[in-house]
């Protein structure tokens, strides 16, 4: 096996049935190596509101008290892992859907309480990625669909962030087969200006992106994908692409991709 590649897939994608069916779709066509972790805070956060439960999150992570850690495990273990499964296997992509929790694939920590108690918020390194076990189903065919709640070695359950899943796997991964890293959602890439669409900043290295980001380039939603994207290339992942989920293809592609390719 010479490469596997990380699909981490939210925002608006994961809501909206005909975008999500789109990307899967295309993302079952393309014959390569592929590990897909997908979020899914925006279905929680209306299952939540439906039962009178107000979703909390500061700095764009969610504070995970006890019944919202039972509606996540729920609404991205279930429901969204085994529809996106089963759409998969529907496209002649044969999936397998699991969790941070089966095999150990990733042992989590509790966050510990500083400034903000996220409650049952967990943290990952790339030293608790059971990499062989992704391998190991890469190898026999599957495509491995990762929802991103895991436990801790008593068996608390805990919520990851999934853009750190998707990082923190791609890190562990690297260190036994080169990896890739991708980041779909709805904008086509790293935007120059937020308000801006077109204006995509095709390539962020270790030259450009502090001066970048010392003139403010970067939203505030931005800076954390772009520092995970950073620290997971600093560990030895290959390249990390943030683009447009309709444009999944070109990222595989030979030559210049849509998007923003993050490199050394």
């Amino acid at each position: 096996m010479d490469e596997i590649n990380i699909v981490k897939i939210g925002g608006k994608v994961i809501d909206n049935d005909d975008a999500r069916e789109v990307f899967l779709k295309k993302l079952s066509k393309i014959g390569k190596n592929i590990v897909l972790v997908h979020g899914g805070g925006k279905v929680a956060n209306q299952v939540l509101s439906d039962m009178g439960i107000e979703p909390k999150m500061v700095n764009g992570r969610r504070i995970t008290d006890a019944q919202t850690l039972k509606v996540v495990t729920m609404v991205y273990t279930g429901l969204i892992n085994k529809t996106i499964v089963s759409s998969l296997n529907a496209n002649g992509r044969l999936s397998i859907g699991i969790s941070g929790v089966d095999g150990r694939l990733l042992d989590a920590v509790k966050r510990p309480v500083k400034d903000i108690d996220y409650g049952f918020a967990g943290d990952i390194t790339t030293e608790s990625v059971n990499s062989n076990l992704l391998a190991n189903l890469v190898e026999l065919g599957y495509m491995p669909v990762i929802a991103t709640i895991a436990a801790d070695r008593g068996g608390q359950l805990l919520n990851i962030n999934a853009d750190t899943v998707a990082s923190t796997i791609a890190a562990g991964l690297s260190k036994i087969v080169k990896t890739n890293l991708f980041f779909c959602f709805e904008k086509k890439g790293v935007l120059m200006d937020a308000n801006d669409d077109s204006s995509v900043i095709h390539l962020l290295n270790s030259e450009n992106y502090p001066k970048l980001s010392a003139q403010g380039v970067f939203s505030e939603g931005m800076i954390p994908k772009l520092e995970n994207a950073f620290k997971t290339i600093n560990q030895g992942v290959n390249k990390v692409v943030i683009g447009n989920f309709s444009d999944i293809e070109t990222f595989f592609a030979d030559g210049e991709c849509a998007g923003t390719l993050i490199c050394k």
